[in-house]
């Protein structure tokens, strides 16, 4: 897959072109340029770096060492997400009243795919990093989603107003360093390590997400979060205090994203259906 990838960024062609055309011979500077991609491949750099290229949500993504390659995990905080903005009584009444925000956005994914799928929607997101910032404005010019995203340089939820947003939805860094050498070499080579490891736990960021998300959100408002499978009995303590509380899994049975409701004083807990799985 990583030599597929790379012949396709030398041609400058999609899989379709490639297969098309499997008679294509290189000419001396395009396998000069694959061998150099190559090269910096077998050093470790991630494909997606050496490409500057990642799909997340059908969206082709800009990206960079500044930030952390979108994954297809991450997909599931999108759906869980979507599932909460139906107008079916679980979140807002109708679309145009969502306000939602992305916090530690990076390139963008998960902000960009939710202006896609929720275009009436108020879309904001936040990072503390300058340069990741610069790539998400960058992902939503290429999509024409900058007029529908607003960006705030912040840590975390700092400088947002109180009580004023519907949903708060992060892929936040969740891996402890004790946890270290069970991460890829090249992840902790050359991703951003702020965006991967949260500090001795994996815990420090989360802990401070979700009294900053609960004071964010409207009553009855929503914090959804990716998380692993090691820390989610310990997130499930946290969110204690928050109604419809719900760890739900991924693709492979690993618990990966956590939901709760922000008590809202007009319901009684736990009198709204749940359709995400647990």
């Amino acid at each position: 897959m990583n030599a597929e990838l790379l012949i396709m960024f030398t041609l400058d062609c999609d899989r379709a072109y490639l297969y098309a055309h499997p008679e294509r011979e290189l000419t001396p500077n395009e396998l000069q340029r694959y061998e150099e991609a190559l090269g910096r491949r077998a050093t470790g750099v991630p494909a997606q770096y050496i490409t500057g290229h990642q799909e997340f949500w059908g969206l082709d993504l800009i990206v960079s060492p500044a930030v952390l390659i979108p994954r297809p995990e991450t997909e599931h905080v999108v759906e869980a997400v979507l599932e909460l903005a139906k107008p079916d009584g679980r979140g807002r009444a109708s679309l145009h009243e969502l306000r939602v925000v992305d916090v530690g956005t990076g390139s963008g994914a998960v902000a960009l795919a939710l202006a896609k799928e929720l275009p009436t929607a108020e879309i904001h997101a936040t990072d503390n990093s300058p340069e990741a910032l610069e790539v998400a404005r960058a992902n939503a010019a290429r999509h024409e989603l900058t007029s529908r995203i607003e960006f705030h340089l912040a840590d975390l939820l700092s400088g947002l107003p109180p009580a004023s947003l519907d949903i708060v939805v992060s892929n936040p860094p969740y891996v402890g360093e004790s946890e270290e050498d069970s991460v890829q070499l090249e992840v902790r080579k050359f991703e951003p390590r702020n965006a991967v490891f949260a500090g001795p736990t994996g815990l420090e960021v989360i802990e401070r997400l979700i009294p900053q998300a609960r004071a964010a959100l409207r009553p009855g408002g929503w914090l959804v979060f990716e998380i692993s499978g090691t820390i989610a009995d310990r997130v499930r303590s946290l969110l204690s205090g928050w109604d419809e509380v719900a760890i739900g899994n991924d693709l492979q049975g690993i618990a990966r994203v956590a939901i709760a409701r922000k008590t809202n004083p007009s319901q009684n807990p736990g009198a709204v259906s749940r359709k995400i799985a647990t």
